[in-house]
């Protein structure tokens, strides 16, 4: 519905009073990628308060408070853009003659210095048109420094050359998508390990045929009881969290004197005791518990010398990992003094730069100390992971998934405090799916500052999560191009978007996965922009599609479920998500119910429970279309319907297939129920059977329900991808 008061028919924006925007307010907002009006998902465009533009300027540095301090941040603007002949980083890809041609002033000269030191001169041609071009052609794929000189001066900029394209992985293959906390062995400390995952790896690629396992993110956690654990809330998303590690397979614990090892292995029996008050007494995952077991064990394991090698191994991970380690440890020992919220630190101890932290840093030096060690425990037993997984004959193995922000209380805001926005959150506008609104509590990257640093601790954290890694999944990938912004003490209607530089962000990322051997995977569900999609699919990144929001027309149009030729080959195509009802609750409408239970129901419960009968009963009817059902009463059994849900997937020319593990043992309840904190207990259930009884891994590996998978499975292996899709 069009607004009748506005000559333009743009509805005005939800905060405060629709007042006109100034034309200078409106010029500097755009010139630093602030959106002064967006379309919602059903096509309406909406007109952004001036009080958002000028909070959301403010967060990226820029004074817009009143219409003269506009103006004067506008001219000072032009004179810097003006006055540097080059951008803050240039990026290009190492296939595009197009982009390997950099556009610079008349008379200009150009040096790269590659990142191995050696120094080459670009030729630099005329265009004209008064201008004049460096060809990049002879830059290979790297992260590199440009330097021009002109007659008005020389200037430098990082240089990133990133590759053509992508591998994509195997024609096809399939592979199983799990919680890793949530498949605990008899030998767990009361939630799934590094140890189990080996195991489960080893199992799925050599019994399975399984050629990949997406996990959820092993970030690092802040410390303290959450009400909520969810992993997309780390504390840090550069550094894994040694909760995840298995004490007994340290090396150092077979080095441990007999008291010591008396005292390591009463924790342990702790640790295993909470795991079987899960697995048989119905227990909750707690994650705090678990925590501070293995830490009073790590603890005394770090008490032991290291023998040479494992000194030499240690001290190269910590160069190679450099401040950016130095800086999480750091942030770890200092939680451990001030609490987990630096933001209510002493002010001295707030800024990672400053003397007063580097004084408590050497005040600390054995906190510090065990923290980077622990980090180095978690990567080597990353390691033995992937190891386990190829070994098994996984062409991928582990998926590790990258979260899309950080706590604001965590590690890596406190220390890239620089190059995240201060007084904003990320979230989402309002839509059919949240009419209010969605703010996250995250802080976003301030696109300024990670240009001006040549992406460097973007670099660095997609580095550090893909070296053990057979690809990399970026949970809402749509944010590397625009994120929603909602500045601080505002609801979520009030915010507007912000652009990145959409194809940078995604070359940064494509040259650290080439580096590493290492797909992408991008979670592109929801609203997204064709922009998005397109560069996605030039650059050999996967997308993901779930059963349950592809229809033809779009989700919004719905005029039926997609059919399977008609589904993108290069992306991950499953049945559903951590986010989203286990494929039997859907099918039997378990998820309505549990809602209705907790008050989650906007509706009544009848037009709900219709509206999810008529999707479901979509679905069954495009399978009894293809075949994949018929109408014996034997087929309305539920582990038949989703038997033929996944064979809907085979017929797909999807490259990935990935399977919810919960789905193959019949397991009803959601790991995550979004828009719940305390009324369900997220992220802390174990996989369990139909009946809702946790299965430990050995009786995981027992099941039947993962032979009839890998029954059904069994063509893919090496098969290539059916033809058709984009």
């Amino acid at each position: 519905m069009t607004n009748p008061e506005r000559p333009d028919g743009a509805a005005p924006g939800a905060g405060g009073p629709d007042r006109a925007v100034d034309a200078p307010l409106v010029e500097l907002a755009r010139a630093h990628g602030v959106a002064t009006d967006y379309r919602t998902d059903r096509g309406h465009r909406v007109a952004v308060a001036p009080d958002t533009l000028v909070a959301v300027l403010a967060a990226l540095g820029v004074d817009a408070a009143t219409p003269g301090a506009a103006r004067r941040s506008l001219q000072a603007l032009r004179h810097r853009r003006a006055s540097r002949p080059l951008p803050p980083c240039v990026v290009v890809r190492s296939g595009s003659a197009a982009a390997r041609r950099l556009a610079l002033p008349d008379g200009a000269e150009a040096w790269a210095t590659l990142e191995d030191g050696r120094r080459l001169r670009l030729p630099v041609a005329g265009t004209g048109a008064g201008g004049a071009a460096a060809d990049l052609t002879g830059v290979p794929v790297g992260r590199h420094t440009l330097r021009v000189d002109t007659p008005r001066g020389t200037a430098d900029a990082p240089l990133l050359v990133a590759p053509e394209r992508l591998a994509t992985g195997p024609e096809r293959g399939w592979g199983l998508l799990t919680q890793l906390y949530s498949v605990l062995s008899r030998h767990s400390w009361g939630m799934g390990d590094l140890a189990d995952l080996a195991r489960l790896a080893t199992w799925a690629g050599g019994t399975l045929g399984a050629g990949f396992l997406q996990l959820n993110p092993l970030h690092a956690a802040v410390p303290g009881p959450l009400p909520d654990p969810s992993p997309y809330r780390p504390s840090s998303r550069r550094f894994p969290d040694p909760t995840h590690l298995r004490v007994e397979a340290v090396p150092e614990y077979a080095l441990l004197d007999a008291a010591t090892r008396e005292r390591v292995d009463a924790l342990a029996a702790r640790g295993r005791a909470l795991g079987q008050a899960v697995l048989r007494e119905g227990a909750l995952i707690d994650r705090e518990a678990v925590r501070e077991l293995k830490h009073q064990a790590l603890r005394l394991l770090h008490r032991v010398p290291l023998g040479p090698a494992r000194r030499a191994a240690y001290q190269a991970y910590c160069e190679r990992e450099g401040a950016g380690l130095t800086d999480f440890a750091t942030w770890c020992a200092l939680a451990e003094v001030h609490g987990p919220a630096w933001r209510s630190w002493p002010a001295p101890l707030r800024d990672p730069r400053s003397g007063a932290v580097a004084e408590a840093r050497r005040a600390l030096a054995d906190r510090v100390d065990y923290h980077r060690w622990t980090a180095w425990l978690v990567d080597e037993q990353l390691a033995a992971a992937q190891a386990a997984a190829t070994a098994a004959g996984m062409p991928v193995g582990l998926v590790h998934d990258l979260a899309v922000g950080v706590d604001p209380q965590g590690a890596d805001a406190w220390a890239l405090r620089h190059h995240l926005a201060d007084g904003v959150t990320v979230g989402a506008p309002p839509d059919d799916f949240n009419p209010r609104g969605q703010d996250w509590g995250l802080p976003p990257w301030r696109p300024d500052a990670l240009a001006a640093s040549g992406y460097a601790p973007y670099a660095d954290l997609l580095r550090t999560a893909a070296r053990h890694a057979g690809a990399l999944r970026v949970d809402h990938v749509m944010g590397l191009f625009r994120l929603w912004w909602v500045p601080e003490g505002r609801p979520p209607s009030e915010g507007t978007y912000v652009s990145y530089d959409g194809r940078a962000m995604l070359a940064v990322l494509a040259l650290q996965a080439h580096r590493a051997g290492a797909l992408v995977i991008g979670e592109d569900l929801g609203t997204v922009e064709r922009e998005v999609r397109e560069e996605m699919a030039d650059l050999g990144i996967l997308g993901t599609s779930v059963l349950r929001f592809e229809y033809l027309g779009g989700s919004v149009g719905r005029s039926g479920p997609l059919p399977p030729e008609h589904w993108r080959r290069d992306c991950v195509a499953t049945l559903t998500t951590h986010d989203l009802p286990s494929t039997a609750a859907w099918l039997s409408g378990e998820h309505v119910e549990l809602r209705r239970r907790l008050g989650l129901l906007t509706r009544p419960v009848e037009q709900e429970a219709a509206e999810a009968a008529a999707e479901r009963d979509g679905w069954l009817a495009e399978l009894r279309r293809l075949g994949l059902l018929s109408d014996d009463p034997a087929d309305g059994a539920l582990p038949v319907q989703v038997a033929a849900l996944h064979r809907f997937l085979l017929l797909t020319p999807a490259r990935l297939l990935g399977v919810w593990l919960p789905d193959a043992v019949g397991d009803r309840r959601p790991q995550n129920l979004p828009g719940t904190s305390t009324e369900y207990p997220n992220w802390r259930l174990p996989v369990a059977d139909a009946t809702g009884r946790p299965l430990a891994l050995e009786e995981l590996t027992r099941h039947p329900g993962f032979a009839a998978l890998a029954e059904l499975f069994a063509a893919v292996r090496n098969r290539p991808a059916a033809p058709g899709g984009s």
